[in-house]
Formats: structure tokens, sequence, C-alpha cells
């Protein structure tokens, strides 16, 4: 299935982009999301006529994500939570708890910003965790995870 790309999809395409996808990833991901449209003649020609447009707000969306990493770079949170003698916690501190902090700290950050390729964090003491702001743009935070008293 060949579609046209609306926005910048990692590991596949820039913006305008023609590019030949399996049939459910276009039908069932890439199409309904609004980020791509069937290759027709007709999507063809309307995606030229709105050409301007999209890039526009593809690059006012990497302007913001800029913006919003340099207010990030180099922030630190805490977060509290049960935890045994040896450190480890009752639970885990996953990517709702790291976003919902980071909004508590007056960032606006989504769960879905939230990188954590090991998973969850298990154990007190300070973690590296990187946000996912833009295709283009990350920023690595630092979480301190301390035991509740």
């Amino acid at each position: 299935m060949e579609v046209i790309l609306l926005q910048k999809i990692e590991n596949l395409g820039n913006l305008g982009d023609k590019v030949k996808v399996r049939a459910g990833y276009g039908r069932n991901y890439l199409i309904p999301h609004g980020k791509a449209k069937p290759a027709t003649a007709a999507n063809i020609a309307e995606f030229e006529k709105k050409r301007a447009e999209l890039e526009k707000n593809a690059a006012d969306a990497f302007t913001s994500a800029q913006a919003r990493q340099r207010e990030l770079e180099g922030k630190a949170i805490t977060i509290t939570a049960k935890a045994g003698s040896e450190g480890k916690l009752f639970g885990s501190v996953g990517t709702v708890d790291i976003a919902e902090a980071l909004t508590a700290a007056g960032t606006r950050v989504e769960r879905k910003e939230v990188r954590m390729p090991l998973g969850p964090i298990h154990v007190t003491g300070e973690h590296k965790v990187e946000l996912h702001l833009h295709t283009d743009v990350n920023v690595q935070i630092t979480v301190t995870i301390v035991a509740e008293e």
C-alpha cells in the first residue's frame, strides 16, 4: 500500500514522502491517526495544495518541542515511594508517575512522551529518564526516588 505522509514519522519518512507500507499499518494506524493519506492522484493533488500549510505546522511543532527541551534540560525531580529497608520499592515508578511529577513541577509532559526502555524503576536512587518530545527532539532528565519515612 502506498501512502503520502502528512507528518514526519520516525523510521519511515518525512512530510510529503510517498512510501510503501504494509496494508494493515496504513489502514489501522497511519490513516486513522491522520498521519498519512492513500497515494491516489486526487490525494496527491490535494496534498500539493496544502503542502505549505502542513510544512508550517510541522515547523511550529518542532520549534515548540525545542523550547520545551530547553526548559527541561538538566531538570531533576524527586518522587517519594514506599520502600523496604534495602531500598527496594513496594511496587514501581513508571511513566505515569514521572509525567505527573513533571506536570506538578510546572512543565506539562504526557505519559507517552516518557521513554523507559529498561521498564519501570524498582529501586531508590538516582535514575536517568529520556523524554521524547518530538520525532527529532529528545531530552534526558534525572529522577530521584526517595523512600517514604
